[in-house]
């Protein structure tokens, strides 16, 4: 089992809240941070946009992307969702197995 940090932004935090909450008791992700206040400024719709967001941290596995995914953009507002897994290359090995544990 792969361990992935996956990243996605929220319009607010009471939809970051919503979705972390969900993701952890569904057991598709061990713990999921969530950093309130950040500037995203992206290319949509022909125009340059600039936003105030929540970035969630979520950590997983990489069997649970798929899932994971899906869930986060059923419960997303967003018509295109940012959803973004990056391989955790090294860690501390306690809290690893933690996440390996808990996603059993």
């Amino acid at each position: 089992m792969a361990l992935q940090l996956v990243l996605t932004t929220c319009p607010n935090e009471q939809i970051a809240n919503s979705i972390a909450q969900h993701l952890v008791t569904e057991k598709l992700a061990a713990c999921v941070n969530i950093l309130p206040n950040i500037t995203s400024i992206y290319h949509w719709q022909g125009e340059i946009q600039r936003d105030s967001e929540v970035q969630l941290l979520i950590k997983t596995d990489s069997e649970k992307f798929a899932l994971l995914n899906a869930q986060i953009n059923e419960l997303h507002p967003y018509d295109v969702v940012e959803v973004i897994a990056l391989n955790i290359q090294q860690g501390d090995n306690h809290y690893l197995n933690w996440i390996r544990e808990y996603l059993k």
